[in-house]
């Protein structure tokens, strides 16, 4: 399965990066909104982990171009953004699931397997 992580943070994305490779998913790890758009318009992905608090366009922002343009790809949004307002933002605008951080990469392994193979539920108008 293929992934695309995007995500800013370098630790935390190589210890991503690590633990999915190692749990056998390819995957492809980018650090910004705008590249994330970019690779969203050219790859075929299987799931897209996203974070929210990118620089250059946030997660919300690369979640409804790729909602709007089409693209049905499931979407993990993880983030630090714990409120049910957020939560609900992004479930709204197209996220099939909502991981908060701190997480355990067990918990984040363990969401995965249900999106191989699957096709996005339509954003709520």
């Amino acid at each position: 399965m293929r992934v695309l992580l995007v995500e800013d943070d370098l630790l935390l994305g190589d210890g991503l990066y690590t633990g999915l490779t190692h749990e056998g998913y390819t995957v492809d790890w980018i650090k910004d909104g705008a590249a994330a758009v970019q690779a969203l318009k050219q790859e075929t992905f299987d799931l897209i982990v996203l974070d929210l608090g990118l620089p250059k366009l946030s997660g919300l922002e690369v979640l409804q171009k790729f909602r709007s343009s089409g693209g049905k790809t499931p979407v993990l949004i993880l983030t630090a953004q714990d409120t049910v307002e957020y939560k609900v933002k992004g479930l709204n605008t197209g996220a099939d699931d909502y991981l908060t951080k701190p997480f355990d990469l067990d918990e984040l392994c363990a969401r995965l397997p249900p999106f191989k193979g699957a096709k996005s539920i339509e954003p709520r108008r």
